[in-house]
């Protein structure tokens, strides 16, 4: 699990922070990153080969666009399986459902989506690193509303980061879109995508 995990964590590090550079200890050299979109409201390449092209893709464009991200693994850190301790792969994880809140840095609209991650991980020397990372971003409301930065705050501190349990979830987001004026729309992003 630890590797595993530490691994995700520093792939939520690496892009909620602008870290380019830290990918490189997360991905794979050869490592594939692929996207399947639901809404028109962002857009990726379809498929990006390579660390150094990834952390340009999901780092450093990604952080040209948007700045005051959390992105949350819906899941507990401890459910992660354990590492194999023979062979080198590869593992897939069960498909993890995500949840991203964030800030346009052109007129600071707020934007909260949600997806599912598909991770796989192979050895490269002897440490594992992700090969393959699949993105599915199922939803990804834009609100260019006064309130954006004050509702970007409020729901970032009713999560723990990174690691969230959807039952968490699902309590912080009723809650949330039950007491704050103009939020109704934010229940929708208490169920985690399925997979």
């Amino acid at each position: 699990m630890d590797d595993f995990a530490r691994l995700l964590e520093g792939y939520l590090h690496a892009k909620d922070d602008n870290l380019p550079h830290v990918i490189n200890n997360v991905f794979a050299p050869h490592a594939r990153l692929t996207f399947s979109l639901a809404t028109q409201n962002i857009v990726f390449p379809s498929q990006t080969d390579g660390a150094a092209a990834i952390a340009k893709t999901l780092v450093t464009d990604f952080g040209a666009q948007y700045h005051r991200c959390r992105t949350y693994c819906v899941s507990r850190r401890g459910d992660l399986p354990d590492v194999p301790q023979a062979g080198t792969g590869p593992v897939s994880l069960v498909p993890m459902p995500w949840l991203v809140v964030m800030q346009e840095r052109a007129g600071g609209a707020l934007r909260v989506g949600h997806g599912v991650y598909r991770w796989t991980f192979d050895r490269v020397g002897g440490d594992w690193r992700v090969s393959a990372l699949h993105i599915h971003i199922a939803r990804m409301d834009v609100l260019g509303d006064a309130r954006a930065d004050a509702w970007r705050v409020a729901i970032q501190h009713a999560l723990p980061y990174p690691w969230v349990d959807a039952v968490v979830l699902r309590a912080a987001m009723a809650r949330l879109a039950a007491g704050e004026a103009g939020l109704g729309w934010l229940a929708a992003f208490g169920e985690p995508v399925g997979a």
